[in-house]
């Protein structure tokens, strides 16, 4: 029988610590989902306290499953590239609609707010939006990234343009640099009120939406834990709208949920 030495005992003591101390920072680092979106106010603001609604909806599920979020805020289309692209640098969109042509890169949770998106216009415009072909020959400000629909996107009647944000927009609009621009109405009064509450004077929404958005968050399919993420977030989400703390949430930014 061999004799176990003082140095060989030190020396499986190591290894076994060595291991343990692998698996529990390996399942810390998984347990850590990283979030990345543009501001968004109420639903993505780096100025609140909570970073937005959505966040604070977004942490509360994961809490429920064991899991941290960290938030990097930076401009929507980079956000999105890199989640499609699965690297593990961004995990999730935190506040995104649902497109058909984004199913092909990514996979959508379930949502948790409907976004009611319209037209804005300069307030002295009769303009009053009534299908595609009622913006026939308009100059229309978009956001970069930001998914509308596939008709909208292709249609050759009327011109888009993007810019890096609705504020940016809302700003050329009033400068009759573009006819019109888009975006959810709760999210465009928030924004422009919070820079110069003089403008929300200078434009008008129009009584008829563009369309009704599921608000969801996004994994890209091309990221391993894509349909851990997505589940583990479905089933939190369940969660705290069984325990109340999701009515909560939405009653603390003014929001009211159904």
């Amino acid at each position: 029988m061999k004799k176990v030495t003082l140095i060989t005992v030190i020396a499986l003591l190591s290894v076994t610590f060595s291991t343990a101390l692998f698996k529990t920072t390996c399942s810390a680092e998984d347990k850590v989902i990283v979030a990345a979106a543009d501001p968004y106010p109420p639903f993505v603001d780096p100025t609140d306290v909570q970073e937005g609604l959505s966040l604070a909806v977004v942490r509360a599920a994961y809490k429920t499953q064991g899991y941290t979020v960290k938030m990097e805020h930076v401009p929507w289309a980079r956000a999105k590239t890199y989640v499609i692209k699965g690297d593990g640098k961004y995990d999730i969109l935190p506040d995104v609609w649902v497109s058909e042509e984004g199913k092909k890169d990514m996979l959508y949770s379930d949502p948790y707010a409907v976004n009611v998106v319209k037209f804005i216009k300069r307030a002295d415009d009769p303009f009053e939006y009534n299908g595609l072909e009622s913006l026939k020959g308009k100059k229309i400000g978009t956001v970069r990234g930001y998914t509308y629909s596939d008709e909208f996107r292709s249609s050759k009647d009327f011109i888009l343009e993007d810019a890096v944000d609705i504020l940016t927009n809302v700003k050329k609009l009033i400068g009759k640099r573009f006819d019109l621009t888009i975006e959810d109405e709760i999210v465009a009064r928030v924004v422009v009120a919070k820079d110069d509450p003089a403008q929300l004077d200078k434009i008008a929404f129009t009584k008829n939406a563009f369309s009704s958005a599921n608000l969801c968050i996004s994994a890209g399919l091309a990221n391993p834990r894509c349909k851990e993420i997505i589940e583990a977030f479905n089933k939190g989400l369940a969660e705290i709208k069984a325990n109340g703390e999701f009515k909560k949430i939405f009653e603390s930014y003014g929001v009211k949920t159904e």
